[in-house]
């Protein structure tokens, strides 16, 4: 934002904005240089700029406190990996959450049976992925908060005139979509077909499923862990057999290092690591020697040695 032949009261509002430390102290700031901000025609576009910004601005603390809200209401945590099923009515979600995760949903054939959102969590390749089911497009207890801050989102159909109205209600979400097709076991091959057809012709992210038979759920699943776009990164102890890494691994982003591993076991552990060997696809060789710069790559097994 410049700042040229401004008032001193623009000045010093600017000056705050650049400090301010929380959204609403910015939304302050900014409605205070749109009031000293010069009527003028050469400063028209710096005036557009500032109350786009403010609209902007406004919309995200909008959309924080909305998501918060939601968070506060259901009192679930949000893990590093989320997804969340949308859904109509009857069309399969608390059969889905239960054959996915360790959670027993209740299950009924009415509509409307959930009216809060119930999470579990599966389990897969050594990660805790949260699966959330939340109350059903069109329910009064449909959740936008969950379905806005979850990292992707299961549409859950059993008709292709579902997706557009679910697309409608989760404009403002920013996760991955997937789109699962349940109760194939109640169609005929031809109908399997012509519906599979459709939605890759449309380019969509597509899963046929069954939630009573489970048919199609180890390629759900691998399509669930692969729309975060993460990486597992296994650690071995010294002195131990490489087969015996920890179950678990350490989930970061793509492009990650050994730094960046070290720092997420413990904040300040990088500078304690005086040697670091690697095992996987990043390595040159089982056991390679490498430094804290080094990218890693998904399944990777590490071991540090530390001074």
């Amino acid at each position: 934002m410049a700042s040229t032949n401004q008032s001193p009261q623009y000045k010093k509002a600017e000056a705050q904005f650049f400090l301010a430390k929380t959204n609403e102290e910015k939304l302050k700031c900014l409605e205070e240089m749109i009031k000293e901000c010069p009527k003028h025609k050469s400063s028209e576009k710096m005036l557009a700029n500032l109350k786009t910004r403010h609209i902007k601005l406004k919309e995200k603390i909008e959309s924080t406190r909305k998501t918060s809200k939601g968070a506060k209401k259901s009192g679930i945590k949000k893990e590093e990996m989320q997804a969340v099923i949308v859904g109509f009515a009857n069309t399969g979600k608390s059969t889905l959450l239960a054959n996915l995760t360790n959670t027993k949903p209740e299950i009924a054939h009415y509509g409307f049976t959930t009216k809060q959102p119930i999470q579990g969590i599966m389990h897969y390749v050594g990660t805790n992925i949260q699966i959330m089911e939340i109350p059903a497009v069109g329910s009064e207890y449909y959740d936008k908060g969950l379905v806005n801050s979850a990292d992707t989102l299961l549409f859950l159909i059993t008709e292709l005139s579902q997706i557009p109205e679910i697309e409608k209600q989760t404009e403002r979400a920013y996760g991955k979509r997937i789109i699962l097709f349940n109760k194939i076991d109640t169609l005929s091959a031809n109908e399997i077909r012509k519906i599979s057809s459709t939605l890759q012709s449309k380019k969509y992210d597509f899963v046929m499923i069954s939630g009573e038979t489970k048919e199609n759920f180890d390629e759900l699943q691998e399509k669930i862990f692969k729309s975060f776009d993460k990486i597992r990164i296994y650690l071995k102890e010294p002195g131990k057999d490489i087969n015996k890494t920890r179950d678990k691994p350490v989930i970061l982003e793509p492009g990650s290092t050994v730094r960046d591993v070290a720092e997420k076991i413990l904040k300040g552990f990088s500078e304690k690591v005086s040697e670091t060997k690697i095992w996987g696809p990043s390595s040159k060789f089982a056991g390679q020697k490498v430094g804290l710069k080094h990218l890693l790559k998904d399944l990777d097994v590490v071991e540090f040695k530390t001074r």
